[in-house]
């Protein structure tokens, strides 16, 4: 088993946390600081018992071996700084030393401006690791991926443990999968089966009801023979749909709301199933199957949700996505939500504070639900 930081005295120790402070920059404007509040329990708790704090993050997909101006993250200290009401330095080129005294903050440079990163070179591993006394995983949006701040560092590390986040990210998602209340059902939105294929293969073994939106029903609906018009679907994928709806219920729509392009000023229009003409683009469900899908979300003791109903961006076609939020936020259900998508949905929607647990992940989410091993985590034990 890992051993966690709450468990460990980081008293007068150089502490490495290796964070998920990749948020989306509007030039040095942080314009969303949801990642980065997930992130400062942690820090507070490590300053608290008295260490020298060490951060360290990506940021985007720079060119690695370069500085880029755009990919640095001196904006994410400024934010943090207000965040943590303390002050938090920023160290640009770390290799050269650094001083850091007990209960400070230190933010290094952009890991992915490290040559060796992402090939979890062993001598970029060492380095991090001579940093600290302490390192501490606790970002589970980089999990699935074995890189030298994630997992190469806990190789050499005097001692390397889970950070709080990262504990309570896995806590949750092994509540949903491995020790579920009953009934449960999943919502898989986006716009391709062959994207999330594992995830309904192995959701498909899991739950009770299985719940598909946006281009991943189309395909499901012209698997069953109905018309699609110009919508996204997978033709070749038909049979892997039909087989899916062998092994679950899978609830498909009875009416939906199509257009003639996809635009924001597009005409909305409601039409049977049986009735999409041969222009039209399905881009959300209708009225009717709204009703069903909340009627079916009703009764469950456990939700998993990731991925809309429709192209919610476009209020016109919002109303599946945001239905079928309501019902997951005011369900009695454990619920879980994760992806981009969800989480734009649910703030959208004003519902994220109802959701019993926000995974702060996007593929190490898809990848632990779909039963893959996280590398940064394996390492730890």
């Amino acid at each position: 088993m890992p051993k966690f930081m709450n468990e460990i005295d980081l008293s007068k120790k150089r502490v490495l946390i290796r964070e998920d402070l990749n948020v989306p920059l509007d030039g040095d404007r942080v314009v969303s600081d949801v990642r980065i509040l997930a992130a400062v329990p942690t820090i507070e708790s490590a300053l608290k018992s008295g260490a020298a704090v060490i951060l360290m993050s990506h940021l985007g997909r720079p060119e690695e071996g370069s500085f880029q101006s755009e990919f640095s993250l001196r904006p994410i200290a400024d934010r943090l700084s207000e965040l943590l009401r303390h002050p938090v330095k920023f160290v640009r080129d770390w290799r050269l030393g650094f001083n850091i005294d007990f209960g400070e903050v230190v933010l290094l440079e952009n890991v992915r401006f490290n040559q060796g990163e992402k090939s979890n070179d062993d001598q970029l591993a060492k380095a991090y690791a001579s940093l600290c006394d302490v390192y501490v995983m606790d970002a589970f949006a980089a999990a699935h991926r074995a890189q030298a701040s994630t997992h190469g560092v806990s190789k050499y590390a005097s001692l390397a443990c889970m950070g709080p986040l990262l504990a309570a990210e896995l806590a949750a998602l092994d509540r949903a999968m491995r020790s579920p209340s009953r009934p449960m059902a999943a919502i898989v939105g986006g716009s391709k089966v062959s994207t999330k294929l594992l995830l309904l293969e192995t959701l498909s073994k899991r739950v009770d009801q299985l719940i598909v939106g946006g281009g991943i029903a189309n395909t499901f609906l012209a698997a069953i023979g109905k018309p699609v018009g110009r919508s996204i679907f997978e033709n070749d994928l038909l049979d892997v749909a039909k087989s899916l709806m062998s092994k679950v219920s899978i609830p498909l729509p009875v009416d939906l709301v199509v257009a003639k392009k996809f635009s924001r000023h597009a005409v909305a229009e409601v039409k049977s199933v049986d009735d999409v003409g041969s222009e039209d683009m399905i881009l959300d469900i209708g009225p009717s199957s709204r009703a069903k899908l909340v009627e079916i979300l009703n009764p469950m003791a456990t939700i998993i949700w990731n991925g809309p109903l429709g192209v919610f961006e476009f209020d016109q076609f919002g109303e599946g996505t945001s239905a079928v939020g309501r019902a997951v936020a005011f369900s009695s259900a454990f619920t879980l939500a994760g992806g981009g998508d969800t989480l734009a949905a649910l703030d959208k929607y004003k519902l994220s504070d109802r959701i019993s647990y926000i995974s702060t992940g996007g593929g190490a989410f898809l990848e632990y639900i779909e039963g893959k091993t996280l590398p940064a985590v394996q390492v730890l034990s």
